[in-house]
């Protein structure tokens, strides 16, 4: 397999936003959901290495998913040996080590420690698993590494995934290039940013981000976590695509499942919904209050990680265009900050940003009620944080408004916003 990999040519890439560094000294870990790109991430980083001079034969992959690894915690020492064996003129301190899906070996983290002790420092790794990562690296890693998270693709990596010159296409006031742009922006709202989902024809791409629902469901939750009434899980997982958007009530879903005579805990609830957000499925954002353990305690809101999965797996009427929009808006915001959550006192604001930017998500405001309700969270907000201006996101319109009480209300465009001022 060692082998297998120096013989075989890379596939083509397109490269992502992200970018992981070199020479740090640190154990690089890439965590994100299943599907998102972290193994092309590693091959991305394989490719510069080789074009910076490295030969490939310094450079150990492997993927953990594959069936023909059958490792115990014991045997993963064969690795290293098999390696030698290989390449016994190799000085193993100068060579890369990559090791994708890792969480998958019980025992990883003592391997992982060991070859960077007693081997090498250039080792990345990747999983899909938050939490189960997170524990091991807290514990045996401690200060040995550095994190970075992978989601679906932003929207302006989705346009080079279509092939868009950001240099000659981008123009927000040419109508013929806007019209391309908004298309563009339409089919990432509709089918999201899993890496595959591009390329593939239409009626292919709901079907494929049901099959990643049904993997993230058995494999990464009830596999791992031995849960045996997948019914009951399945259930929770589609109860929380139909609150995406909303404040999550544990309380009612437990409440329902009552009713209907299915028997299951309120803690066995709160775990699924913790395995859930673990394997990438959601993510939850908090709302804000001045007390971190208030903020901790208080129910959240939960957003699925891509649009185009929520699609997949729960009819969405027209309306449904607003939650869509709102979580494409979600996932830009948390690879722009790491301090995102939702207001909400007598008037709700969907997004507070490092406590400066306060920001709505309407799909459309030609609806005068609609306009209204959006302003009076965006003045609440501004008021409690002592913001002078304040965004409403739509998908399609612009205009500026000076509002009672000295607030500058931006409508914009939900494609202009991602790319001119979250990029």
């Amino acid at each position: 397999i060692i082998r297998e990999f120096h013989t075989r040519k890379l596939p083509a890439l397109i490269k992502r936003k992200l970018s992981l560094p070199f020479n740090s000294g640190k154990i690089i870990t890439v965590i994100g959901p299943r599907r998102a790109g972290k193994t092309y991430l590693l091959y991305q980083h394989i490719l510069t290495l080789i074009e910076k001079g490295i030969e490939k034969e310094r450079i150990l992959y492997l993927n953990f998913e594959d069936e023909r690894l059958d490792l115990f915690p014991q045997t993963l020492d064969f690795i290293i040996q098999a390696y030698r064996e290989l390449y016994p003129e190799l000085d193993l301190e100068k060579c890369y080590f990559f090791f994708d899906e890792v969480q998958n070996i019980e025992g990883w983290e003592k391997f992982v420690r060991r070859i960077y002790d007693t081997i090498s420092k250039n080792i990345f790794i990747t999983g899909s698993n938050s939490k189960l990562l997170s524990q091991e690296i807290a514990t045996s890693l401690r200060g040995r590494t550095i994190k970075y998270e992978l989601f679906p693709l932003i929207f302006q990596e989705f346009l080079k995934f279509k092939n868009f010159d950001f240099n000659v296409d981008l123009d927000f006031y040419n109508p013929q290039k806007k019209a391309i742009l908004i298309n563009f922006f339409k089919e990432y709202l509709l089918f999201g940013g899993f890496p595959e989902i591009p390329f593939l024809e239409e009626e292919l791409k709901i079907k494929t981000l049901q099959e990643y629902f049904e993997v993230m469901l058995y494999k990464d939750i009830a596999e791992r976590y031995s849960i045996k009434d997948t019914l009951v899980l399945k259930y929770f997982l589609k109860r929380l695509a139909e609150n995406a958007g909303k404040f999550l009530s544990i309380h009612k879903i437990y409440n329902e499942l009552k009713s209907q005579g299915i028997r299951v805990s309120k803690d066995a609830l709160y775990k699924y919904l913790e395995f859930a957000e673990n394997a990438y499925f959601i993510k939850l954002i908090k709302k804000h209050y001045k007390s971190l353990v208030k903020s901790e305690l208080a129910e959240k809101k939960v957003y699925l990680i891509d649009s185009g999965m929520l699609r997949s797996i729960r009819h969405l009427g027209e309306e449904g265009k607003g939650i869509l929009l709102e979580m494409v808006i979600f996932k830009e915001l948390l690879l722009f900050s790491s301090e995102v959550v939702c207001f909400k006192e007598k008037k709700e604001c969907d997004f507070v940003v490092n406590q400066k930017m306060a920001i709505q998500v309407c799909y459309s405001i030609e609806d005068e009620n609609t306009l209204k309700r959006e302003i009076e969270g965006l003045k609440e907000a501004c008021k409690y944080f002592n913001l002078k201006e304040g965004y409403i996101i739509t998908f399609d319109q612009k205009e500026e408004l000076n509002v009672k009480g000295n607030l500058k209300v931006y409508i914009i465009p939900a494609y202009e916003f991602i790319l001119k001022f979250l990029n």
